[in-house]
């Protein structure tokens, strides 16, 4: 041990080569746990219970058709780590951090300003902040133009066959147990000729289509998904602070008095002959005013609130 730590003391502005025990157990504890040890990725498939963060509950769910709008965040924390559903988490590769959805998820995240879209893996839980949709790492941002300490608005689409197929490449994943049904035999029975048809000789031939051959299975997305990007038409919309959707009038009303102060409206919309009622406020200016109008919504009781892009 004294080979590997040699003992460096001042005396009077010269070394010296003596190191006492203590010093000694110092600078190996110091070593020691200056060491971080290494991590172990275990990729499985993760949706999870119930939790909550801050004063809002989520409910992850499985959605493979999810298309919503909002403001993304860029992760700031780079500590080594793993993500939630067991991927080592690398801020050089296009991912992103998401609330509620099944982990893992492919998605396609366009930045609503800039127009530039490309397709993130949800391999993490967060933002765990209720005033932002995703949070993306570092590279992500790059692509999309978003600053390191910036948000955007964008809007996150999931890509419901690659999503299947990560999710099903993973250990834990939900399966479908479906068998195929029992094939039986075709039997053919000998007609008469419908009236006005001359009967003619010959053997009846019966004719089955051949079976399709089954598609094969699409290979899962690699966990690390290239780095390409496509330029759209900018569409910035209207930023809103989105309260809650009733089926009856009634309701809404009670939760529009508890912001009217902040200018929130009704709104009725239709969804095929089901008549909705979604209370509102907006569009507000910019992002600050939507974080202040959404902090007033989480305090007034109404947890759902989120802000959107409309």
């Amino acid at each position: 041990m004294a080979g590997r730590f040699p003992a460096m003391t001042m005396r009077h502005g010269s070394p010296s080569r003596v190191l006492s025990r203590s010093a000694l157990i110092g600078l190996v504890t110091v070593v020691t746990y200056g060491c971080t040890p290494a991590l172990k990725p275990d990729p499985h498939y993760v949706l999870g219970k119930p939790y909550q963060a801050g004063a809002v509950w989520y409910y992850p769910a499985e959605s493979y058709d999810l298309d919503e709008t909002g403001l993304a965040a860029v992760i700031t924390d780079k500590t080594p780590r793993l993500t939630t559903d067991g991927e080592l988490f690398d801020q050089t590769a296009l991912a992103a951090a998401h609330p509620s959805i099944q982990l893992p998820a492919i998605a396609r995240l366009t930045n609503l300003e800039t127009g530039l879209q490309t397709t993130v893996r949800i391999n993490d839980r967060g933002t765990g902040d209720p005033h932002r949709l995703v949070e993306i790492t570092p590279r992500t941002a790059v692509l999309l133009g978003i600053p390191p300490d910036g948000v955007a608005r964008v809007r996150l689409t999931v890509l419901p066959v690659e999503s299947h197929a990560a999710a099903e490449a993973l250990p834990g994943a939900p399966s479908l147990g479906l068998t195929s049904a029992p094939r039986g035999g075709v039997e053919v029975a000998e007609l008469p000729p419908p009236p006005g048809i001359r009967q003619g000789g010959g053997r009846t031939v019966a004719e089955t289509a051949a079976p399709r051959p089954e598609a094969a299975p699409l290979a899962a997305p690699p966990m690390r998904l290239p780095s390409t990007v496509t330029r759209t038409e900018p569409r910035p919309g209207r930023l809103m602070v989105r309260l809650d959707t009733f089926d009856q009038r009634q309701y809404a009303a009670v939760q529009q008095a508890k912001m009217a102060a902040a200018g929130a409206v009704i709104v009725p919309i239709r969804q095929g002959r089901t008549h909705q009622y979604r209370v509102e406020i907006g569009p507000v200016p910019d992002v600050a005013h939507a974080d202040v109008i959404l902090d007033q919504a989480l305090l007034s009781g109404i947890p759902d609130a989120r802000i959107i892009v409309d």
